[in-house]
């Protein structure tokens, strides 16, 4: 569906995009996630026709989209963080304008339009005046104008911004309805629990380049894997330090009272030796498992550059 190869993009001194790669199957409701200046937005920006990059290939459905930007604007629905200023426009108004962008007129064009705004829930809204609207109306509108010419990709930068809860919850509904018709969507936001309750697909990049990426139940796993172990001992910690010290998985260590919470990477068949190790040992046991956690501390570990420092933090008991 979207293959974006080798992207590049400098501002100046800044690089925006550092060889990008990325590539979103057919239907997927992909979670496009980083840090402020990781390169969200200028790619976003690309994809939308609304910049063009200094190197790279965008290819949708196996067209080279930055050759023809015509063609690249009628394959693409974009949803901006912001709504824009339109005085003095009704709802109805906006929505045939923007039908007329994309050649559309007459019958076939209100009816186009009085659909999608149905299945946005404004169709009791078409004689109100588009800046009178909520914040959260605005943005279902501004999608039903991103589907006039019912584009292969849909793509939303922070979308759910400013929105009330019930507003984004509302528009996560409308996605997740998008979605299950078939839509492929790549939706940027920084509401991490709600992207990991709709999404098929994540991706994390940073510094302009994709660090990780997969689908829900594989970066899950990731993060299952990236939560701290939680090790209660009844004593001799000077033993269990030594363990923990020395393995080839452990990363950070913290101690609060009897308990060791442990930056982990290995899997479950190692924390299984790990537990073994203790026990052969004779460390007193009572407690291990790892942390609950969720798709944001996952992305805290993987654009935390202090990871991968050994950190030695003791609170409760002095001496160990």
């Amino acid at each position: 569906m979207l293959k974006i190869e080798h992207l590049t993009k400098t501002y100046g001194r800044y690089q925006a995009l550092n060889g990008l790669d990325l590539t979103i199957e057919d239907g997927a409701l992909f979670g496009f996630v980083g840090p402020n200046g990781a390169g969200k937005t200028t790619t976003i920006k690309i994809l939308a026709g609304l910049l063009m990059p200094d190197e790279g290939k965008v290819t949708i459905n196996g067209i080279d989209a930055l050759k023809d930007y015509r063609q690249l604007k009628g394959m693409v629905g974009y949803v901006p963080d912001s709504f824009g200023v339109y005085d003095n426009l009704k709802v109805w108004e906006y929505m045939e304008f923007f039908a007329a962008c994309y050649g559309l007129d007459g019958l076939s064009a209100r009816k186009r339009c009085m659909t999608l705004l149905e299945q946005a829930g404004l169709e009791d809204r078409t004689d109100s005046y588009v800046d009178g609207l909520s914040r959260g109306m605005q943005q279902r509108l501004c999608l039903a104008r991103a589907l006039i010419h019912d584009p292969d990709l849909v793509v939303m930068d922070e979308p759910s911004s400013g929105l009330d809860p019930r507003s984004r919850a509302e528009f996560k509904e409308l996605v997740l309805e998008l979605n299950e018709q078939g839509k492929t969507i790549l939706i940027s936001s920084h509401m991490l629990p709600e992207l990991a309750q709709m999404c098929t697909d994540i991706g994390i990049i940073e510094q302009g380049r994709m660090v990780l990426k997969g689908s829900m139940k594989e970066i899950m796993e990731r993060v299952d894997q990236s939560n701290p172990l939680l090790i209660t001992v009844s004593g001799n910690q000077e033993q269990a330090m030594a363990i923990l010290r020395s393995h080839v998985c452990v990363r950070t260590i913290s101690i609060k009272n009897d308990c060791f919470s442990v930056g982990f990477t290995g899997d479950a068949q190692d924390e299984a030796q790990l537990l073994c190790l203790l026990v052969d040992a004779g460390v007193p046991v009572t407690r291990f498992y790892r942390r609950q956690g969720n798709l944001e501390s996952l992305f805290m570990e993987i654009t935390d550059h202090e990871a991968d420092k050994e950190v030695l933090i003791y609170e409760g008991k002095p001496g160990v």
